[in-house]
């Protein structure tokens, strides 16, 4: 298949046939891959009429390539920028055609002078070229990390007590979410996606069908919450080809007047205890590679790193 000019399509909401072919073409390029192309926020927007901008490509009426573009995210870049994000992926049976180029120049060119933003899920050398040639800069990582919970290599898990004063219990939808909110933009104040969390955001995610309450844990103290670790299970094949359920440490976060007693090791036990007992085979999480301190909270609990997904950044064309 040749890439011809005008080739990708652009749209602000998907027909449900094109929904289902991206959602095929995101499974069809997992199974090469070991990781999906698409994280659960862009995952998401295939179903918000509005929310970003679609680009296809298609062969014979299907579509082979996908690609999103945010729009542009105030403050989020060096000395407060806007920042658009965007992710593509290409059917692993139409790579090596031009189409990612052609789905990244499109995306560059929408974006003008505005900066974006791109993650490469996993160590893909295409990736690294592709970002090469169109001018993209590796500027953060993110390291997926795995610990076994039930089974031979699975070492025990430490006893970790709540500070002094400081219980932990299970979140409550709709007495929590304000209190939550705020402590979850305390604890993740630095952090470019998960401190700006919106009552919208939260939303979506206590609607999710895998969301259980009961594996969202809160500590409070003083009638304040302090902290929290909400848990995944994750039903299907997780990244890598392992088959579910797996769990997962989906947010674990301490706000800043609380840490540095013991809190987060309590809370990471606490949740890791919950997935222990539901007879998950293993857990994983998302961590950023230069946060030394939950890299070492994590480690001193038996994970280890299996993967880093790696974001690239362009800093515009007029």
């Amino acid at each position: 298949m040749s890439i011809p000019p005008g080739s990708v399509q652009t749209t602000t909401q998907l027909s449900d046939s094109e929904r289902a072919d991206v959602e095929a073409l995101v499974k069809a390029a997992a199974e090469v891959d070991g990781v999906r192309a698409l994280d659960e926020r862009a995952t998401l927007l295939l179903a918000t009429p509005g929310a970003t901008s679609h680009l296809l490509v298609s062969d014979a009426g299907t579509v082979v390539g996908y690609a999103h573009l945010d729009p542009p995210e105030e403050g989020a870049g060096p000395d407060g920028a806007p920042v658009a994000s965007a992710d593509l992926v290409v059917h692993p049976t139409h790579r090596g055609q031009g189409i990612g180029r052609a789905l990244l120049d499109r995306v560059l060119a929408e974006a003008g002078p505005v900066a974006v933003h791109l993650w490469a899920h996993g160590p893909h050398p295409a990736a690294a070229r592709l970002a090469a040639a169109t001018g993209c800069t590796a500027i953060r990582s993110l390291w997926w990390m795995h610990r076994p919970l039930t089974g031979p290599d699975a070492a025990p898990l430490p006893d970790a007590a709540p500070p002094s004063g400081t219980t932990i219990r299970t979140f409550v939808p709709g007495r929590d979410d304000e209190r939550w909110l705020a402590v979850n933009a305390a604890a993740f104040a630095a952090h470019p996606e998960q401190g700006r969390w919106t009552h919208a955001d939260l939303d979506a995610r206590l609607g999710a069908g895998w969301f259980d309450a009961d594996g969202f844990f809160v500590a409070e103290r003083a009638g304040e919450l302090v902290g929290f670790h909400w848990t995944k299970i994750h039903t299907g094949d997780v990244r890598g080809g392992e088959p579910g359920p797996m769990g997962e440490i989906y947010v674990l976060g301490v706000a800043p007047g609380a840490q540095g007693g013991g809190l987060a090791t309590a809370l990471a036990v606490t949740g890791l205890a919950y997935l222990r007992d539901r007879r998950l085979r293993s857990v994983t999480l998302y961590v950023e590679g230069d946060n030394p301190a939950a890299v070492g909270l994590y480690r001193k609990l038996g994970f280890t790193r299996a993967a880093v997904d790696v974001m690239y950044g362009h800093y515009g064309h007029s």
